[in-house]
């Protein structure tokens, strides 16, 4: 199971320092967008540069993933990030969405192993 989770641990990290930084750095070329939601959603990302935060919040736990550095922390930011990609691939582009759950199965490989960080979390109630 370790060996997994190191695996996994550095294919997320460079999974999202890739689609991350090219997020912020535009060097993949965009396919021509079918018009509907998809399209809209894409032109609101770009004109209003929430793109770039994505990004960010993509490449700076991506980062931490790689030299093995906070990952619980790293973890925490990406499973935002993941939840949003699958609620985007299932309701506007069901064809990302195989590579989506890859990423969410990576994440649970590396979560299992660092999940003792997260016991707190799942306490109904704060000890005192």
């Amino acid at each position: 199971m370790r060996i997994a989770a190191t695996i996994a641990r550095y294919l997320m990290g460079a999974i999202f320092l890739f689609f991350g930084s090219n997020m912020l750095f535009h060097f993949l070329p965009n396919p021509p967008m079918p018009p509907g939601p998809m399209a809209n959603f894409s032109i609101a990302m770009a004109e209003s540069h929430y793109g770039v935060a994505v990004g960010f919040f993509q490449v700076a736990p991506a980062i931490l993933l790689l030299i093995n550095r906070y990952v619980p922390l790293a973890l925490t930011v990406l499973a935002a990030e993941i939840v949003n990609i699958l609620t985007f691939h299932i309701t506007m582009q069901l064809g990302g969405l195989p590579m989506a759950l890859a990423v969410a199965i990576l994440w649970v490989l590396v979560f299992l192993r660092v999940r003792s960080s997260f016991a707190g979390i799942f306490e109904p109630t704060p000890q005192q």
